[in-house]
């Protein structure tokens, strides 16, 4: 009875530290039906759950990944990576660690940097024509989304590509068959994807971003190697950190778990990205002062091991915060951006085609976002402006969102940030089309702390245009 009562005085604690509109009954107590597991005449959900992979940290760690599939029982495995990266030491130090302990494995080296429906097919198709079982993904979230999914269908070789695809792209269907073990090893100190059950793609039809997201996509073992982030070069970094900052800010700013809709009927059913929630912001605040301590030396000194392993390690604690409570307008509106590239040509990346790195095309929306959103929840936009560096002793909860916005204008100008959507090659005419493609993706937007029209995200937009 003492530990009840001494987790219910904590979450008591929690709640009070945000008295806003969307954060204020986060964590108070409804009424249940007895037996029944739901809250009384509840539309909203009354419970969150927190998932993530198993994570092993550490200098030269990817050295064990062979004895962990020997441990596995792995007898043919599939390593996925892409071209690039393929001739480079993070590769190089999983093959010499499956060589010394005799693992079978074949090389799927064809990955699409920021990945397309195509490309995941391609992979897919790969995997069905052999009995894989088991798979290790090396690289940044392109190749460990590409091998969560090819995974998935290797495994449903009877499912049509949209059946888990997130509705209304595609049919949203829950995924009930067991997946093969995957071992993700990150390369860049981002996306969190080893942490998490969702695996992002382009879908080319509509010029869009959308992805799958399930918790039984999550890998088996997150193995994060500081070491491999030693490799990245400097945009790449920075673009990577970007992604970080904006997981971290959106999900501590989300629509609490509590106030999101529908409550499930049945567990299953229950979304991997909930709404912020007292454990998801203990990661993501926690990953905001890792990001203004260490982003800046991480992009400007590719040595700093110290900057480039605690981003490594910030990446993966975003990843555990924003893969349970979710993400929101920042990424919703980065997908058409994206999706839509016309010829953009990203510094420091080796590609064949036009591209707008994924961290890139969120962070750029980040200061009119957070402006239109601090109304919600101005406690936490003050906060997280001050994490990030600005003094907030004297400022007012009504300009929580234009100190945050400044704030990240002044950071982004710092790292020489590309100034707004102009600046990669849009222009007010290719407005209408971005909106078009935000509007499908509710799965994030939804969890947008203030409720939105196609006229805000219109204007949106235009304020992100130019930045400085």
């Amino acid at each position: 009875m003492a530990g009840r009562s001494r987790a219910a005085q904590l979450l008591k604690q929690l709640a009070a530290t945000c008295r806003c509109p969307a954060h204020s009954h986060m964590y108070s107590a409804h009424t249940y039906i007895p037996g029944t597991g739901h809250a009384y005449g509840r539309q909203t959900d009354y419970a969150f759950e927190m998932a993530c992979s198993n994570i092993r940290y550490g200098e030269g760690v990817t050295r064990e990944i062979g004895m962990d599939l020997q441990n596995l029982g792995a007898r043919n495995v599939c390593l996925m990576t892409d071209r690039n990266l393929s001739r480079l030491p993070p590769v190089t130090a999983v093959l010499d660690s499956l060589a010394k302990h005799a693992v079978k494995y074949e090389c799927y080296d064809n990955v699409r940097v920021e990945p397309t429906d195509s490309s995941f097919k391609a992979a897919i198709d790969f995997a069905k024509k052999r009995d894989f079982d088991a798979y290790i993904a090396v690289g940044g979230g392109s190749v460990i989304d590409t091998c969560k999914a090819t995974n998935l269908y290797a495994c449903h070789p009877e499912a049509e590509f949209l059946d888990f695809v997130n509705a209304p792209i595609g049919k949203g269907k829950p995924v009930t068959g067991s997946l093969k073990p995957l071992i993700a090893v990150p390369t860049t100190a981002g996306t969190g994807s080893e942490t998490t059950g969702v695996a992002i793609f382009d879908f080319e039809d509509l010029k869009a971003k959308t992805g799958i997201a399930n918790r039984s996509l999550r890998p088996t073992l997150g193995m994060v190697d500081p070491l491999h982030t030693l490799h990245m070069p400097a945009q790449v970094a920075a673009n990577s950190g970007f992604d970080v900052l904006c997981h971290a800010l959106e999900s501590y700013t989300a629509l609490p778990y509590n106030m999101r809709s529908p409550c499930p009927d049945n567990p299953i059913s229950r979304p991997a990205y909930q709404g912020s929630n007292p454990v998801s912001d203990v990661w993501a605040r926690h990953a905001l002062y890792m990001v203004a301590k260490y982003l800046k030396r991480a992009v400007r000194d590719p040595g700093d091991v110290e900057a480039r392993s605690n981003m490594h390690l910030a990446s993966v604690f975003a990843g555990i915060g924003f893969g349970n409570a979710g993400v929101h307008l920042c990424h919703g509106m980065s997908y058409p951006i994206a999706g839509n590239v016309k010829n953009h040509k990203a510094k420091g990346y080796s590609v064949d085609h036009p591209l707008v790195p994924h961290g890139l095309s969120v962070v750029l929306t980040s200061p009119a976002v957070f402006a239109f959103t601090a109304s919600m929840c101005p406690e936490r936009h003050l906060e997280a402006a001050e994490i990030l560096g600005a003094d907030v002793r004297n400022v007012k909860r009504e300009d929580a969102g234009c100190v945050l916005a400044d704030t990240l204008r002044n950071f982004l100008y710092d790292l020489e940030v590309e100034d707004g959507l102009a600046a990669i090659g849009y222009v007010k005419e290719d407005i209408p089309a971005l909106v078009k493609g935000t509007i499908p993706q509710k799965r994030v937007t939804k969890l947008a702390p203030r409720s939105h029209t196609e006229e805000d995200l219109t204007d949106l937009f235009i304020a992100s245009m130019k930045l400085y």
